[in-house]
């Protein structure tokens, strides 16, 4: 799935928060509970961290 961005990197936050509550309704129509989804927000945000990390640590990253 992409979300439409003005400029490379920066997504629309409009288009993030239709997404997030699209995800949202899902998770809770597919019979998660408020812990689940906040479990999970909890491993997407390990996942991210682990990507940052991964790619500042590239040879020649400027971060």
């Amino acid at each position: 799935m992409a979300l439409t961005s003005d400029t490379e990197g920066t997504a629309d936050p409009k288009a993030l928060k239709i997404v997030a509550k699209s995800i949202y309704r899902e998770l809770v129509d597919g019979g998660f509970g408020d812990q689940e989804v906040i479990a999970l927000a909890g491993e997407l945000l390990a996942l991210v961290t682990t990507g940052v990390r991964a790619r500042r640590e590239e040879p020649g990253s400027t971060s």
